[in-house]
C-alpha cells in the first residue's frame, strides 16, 4: 500500500470527509482491520481565506508549496489536495515536490468521459466558478462548463463560507441549491459537478434533475486505487 499524503482542504469539515472515505475505501478493498496509510498536513484556514479574499494567489502558492513539501518529507508517496479551489495552486505544488499530485479534476474527467457527458453545471466557490483554472481544464477535455448567474454564484459562495465550512446545514440553502441546479439543467447541463469539497454536505443526488458528481467522493476513490494499485 502506498502512503497517501493529504493537505487538508481547507476547512476541517471536508478534511474529515476525506479521512473517512479513504479509510472506508481501503477497508472495503482489503477487509479485516485494514485502514489507509496516510499523513495529513492541516493548514489554518483563517489566513488561507484572508489570502483568497485579497486575491493573493502568489502568497497562496507559497503556503501550499510549503505544505506539500511537509507532506512529502513525512513519507507520502503521492499527494491529494483536499479542496477544489486551491487547485488554483496546483502548478506551484507540483513544482515544489518530487511525488505526484493526484489532481481533483482527473477522476472527474474520467467519469464524464465514461458517461459521455459533454455539458456540465458547476457549483463551487466563486473562485472555482469564475476563474479559469478549473473550467479550462475541463474545457481542454472537451467538456463545456455552465455556471450560475452572478447573483446565484454569490449565494452559493456565501453558503459555502458562512455555513458549510462551519458544519451548518440549512434546509433553505438546500432549496436554493436545488433551484440553481434546476436552472443549470434547463440551460443544458447534463450533470452537476459539486466542485467544492464541502458542498456535498448539503447537496444530495436526489436534489437534482440530472446526475450529481461529487468531486470529493471521486477524488478519494481514485486515491484508494492509486494507493492499492
Amino acid at each position: 500500500m502506498k502512503r497517501i499524503g493529504l493537505i487538508g482542504g481547507m476547512s476541517w469539515e471536508s478534511t474529515a470527509i476525506y479521512y473517512r472515505l479513504l479509510n472506508l475505501g481501503v477497508k472495503a478493498r482489503l477487509g479485516g482491520h485494514s485502514s489507509a496509510d496516510l499523513v495529513l498536513r492541516r493548514v489554518d484556514f483563517a489566513p488561507i481565506e484572508a489570502l483568497q479574499r485579497g486575491c493573493d494567489w502568489a502568497g497562496l502558492d507559497a503556503v501550499m508549496a510549503q505544505a506539500a513539501q511537509d507532506v512529502e518529507a513525512a513519507g507520502a508517496e503521492f499527494l491529494l489536495l483536499c479542496t477544489n479551489t486551491m487547485h488554483r495552486c496546483a502548478d506551484a505544488i507540483e513544482n515544489a515536490i518530487s511525488i505526484p499530485l493526484l489532481h481533483i479534476a482527473d477522476p472527474l474527467e474520467m467519469v464524464l468521459g465514461e458517461m459521455e457527458i459533454e455539458t456540465v453545471g458547476l457549483l463551487g466557490t466563486r473562485y472555482t466558478m469564475e476563474q479559469g483554472f478549473y473550467r479550462a481544464r475541463l474545457g481542454a477535455a472537451g467538456v463545456e462548463v455552465i455556471v450560475p448567474e452572478a447573483p446565484d454564484r454569490s449565494e452559493v459562495h456565501r453558503i459555502i463560507f458562512e455555513e458549510l465550512v462551519a458544519g451548518r446545514i440549512e434546509e433553505a440553502s438546500r432549496k436554493t441549491c436545488k433551484d440553481i441546479m434546476e436552472q443549470l439543467a434547463g440551460d443544458g447541463a447534463d450533470a452537476i459537478i459539486l466542485g467544492c469539497t464541502e458542498i456535498g454536505l448539503l447537496v444530495r443526488p436526489e436534489d437534482a434533475l440530472v446526475p450529481v458528481l461529487d468531486t470529493t467522493i471521486l477524488h478519494a476513490q481514485a486515491a484508494v486505487d492509486w494507493a492499492l494499485g
